[in-house]
């Protein structure tokens, strides 16, 4: 009999509202609910809070997939707002010096951050307490991917992130936030390398994630960058491009970009069809990964449409793309020291001729090999390009503008600026950046 059900949970140690003071204070714990005690000495317990990071991340308009999907959308010009009473989403549209503090999406990203941090480090040093190693096994790892996307997510929207949780505490780069986030992807890869994960784990939480794989395809990501290309490349090798890894949902539990705004069509939608490109670099015609993510609606405006994971009501949502690893693979060689080009261009083209019944998710742009040769400039302008469109609203965008130095005249934000719930409670808050 399973412990937990996402859907019933009693969730230990979550936010009653994620935006509101208590995160402020970096309290996050519930006095309603099960001692605190009591959720981290036995497995029931923490299978629990691990069940609740899960959900803090994927729950609706609240949780990290959506803050993260909309701001990146907004900033990147991937997004048209339909409503600007939508005030929170009207300002990321709008961008600049209109993106304060008071952004309510950002304060929720930020809140939902820490707070899976707080609940993930609790299941990480609890967790070897237990008997069963390889349940203990299970926990850790799983509570380390939802760390590692909040501490990676952080560094991808703020040029300084915390460095602890509690009552002023400091603060560290962007760049050493990703680096944190690689070592608890490391030390996850450790525990479960010395034990196994039991199959009582994986029956016990939300079907859809592939452990393993997440670890490897986070560490590749957050290696990218970190500007560690062989690593990125080592760990992207590690993904078996096979399989998939997802957060699920249901008639319960729905996906939240359908949830606020696929079904509603009173929020925002793509903007047009150049996927935020500019000219040089926009999809090409026939490219099949066009109307996977992006719906055309002849007769009633507004023209363009959310499509793939965002279509429906129980869309999966990736926690990483097989083609992401791909492309991770194309860059990291073409950023080499000594750049590889060749094998850059070779794993781009795996890309760009993938036919869409060839990928797990359906994602493939079916196309004829790019013959070149580059330039490596030439080349990463490429790969740009096709990150663009094969991870298109998956968030990670934002990070790839600065990483291929693109002009700030395409985007509307390089950084985003403190939540005044933090700025208010800490003064050890840093200055919002200027853009």
């Amino acid at each position: 009999m399973k412990l937990y059900n996402i859907k019933r949970v009693p969730y230990f140690l979550l936010l009653a509202v994620l935006i509101q003071t208590t995160s402020c204070k970096k309290d996050y714990t519930d006095p309603t609910k099960v001692p605190q005690n009591a959720a981290l000495t036995t497995a029931r317990g923490l299978t629990g809070v691990v069940t609740g990071l899960h959900r803090v991340y994927t729950a609706g308009r609240a949780g990290s997939l959506y803050n993260q999907v909309t701001a990146d959308g907004f900033v990147t010009r991937l997004l048209n707002i339909i409503n600007q009473g939508n005030t929170a989403e009207y300002q990321l549209y709008l961008g600049g010096n209109s993106v304060d503090g008071t952004n309510t999406i950002l304060a929720s990203f930020w809140t939902s951050s820490n707070k899976i941090i707080y609940d993930a480090n609790n299941v990480i040093k609890n967790a070897p307490n237990l008997a069963d190693q390889g349940y203990a096994s299970g926990l850790i790892a799983y509570a380390s991917i939802f760390k590692a996307l909040a501490l990676g997510n952080m560094a991808s929207y703020w040029d300084n992130v915390p460095d602890s949780i509690g009552l002023n505490v400091g603060f560290v780069t962007s760049a050493e936030g990703f680096n944190r986030a690689i070592a608890v992807l490391n030390n996850a890869l450790a525990v479960v390398n010395a034990t196994p994960i039991s199959a009582s784990f994986v029956s016990n939480v939300p079907a859809g994630i592939d452990i393993v794989n997440t670890l490897h395809a986070l560490k590749a990501r957050y290696s990218l960058n970190a500007g560690n290309y062989a690593q990125a490349l080592s760990e992207a090798n590690a993904v078996d491009l096979t399989k998939k890894s997802t957060f699920n949902f249901d008639a319960v539990t729905l996906n939240p970009i359908f949830e606020t705004a696929t079904s509603t069509n009173n929020v925002y939608q793509p903007i047009d069809s150049t996927m935020g490109l500019p000219v040089a670099l926009e999809p090409n015609l026939a490219d099949k990964r066009e109307p996977f993510y992006i719906a055309i609606n002849a007769t009633v405006a507004p023209r363009f449409r959310i499509n793939g994971f965002g279509a429906a009501l129980n869309s999966s949502f990736p926690v990483y793309l097989p083609g992401e690893m791909t492309l991770i693979k194309a860059e990291a060689y073409a950023r080499m020291s000594t750049p590889d080009l060749v094998n850059a261009l070779v794993e781009l083209n795996k890309i760009i001729t993938k036919k869409p019944a060839n990928d797990p998710f359906g994602v493939g742009a079916d196309l004829p090999a790019d013959p070149g040769p580059y330039t490596q400039a030439q080349l990463l302008d490429q790969i740009y390009r096709h990150r663009c469109i094969e991870l298109y609203l998956s968030g990670l965008k934002l990070a790839d503008m600065r990483r291929f130095s693109r002009p700030n005249g395409e985007r509307k934000r390089n950084f985003f600026p403190y939540p005044f719930i933090e700025r208010d409670n800490n003064t050890n808050t840093p200055v919002d950046p200027t853009f």
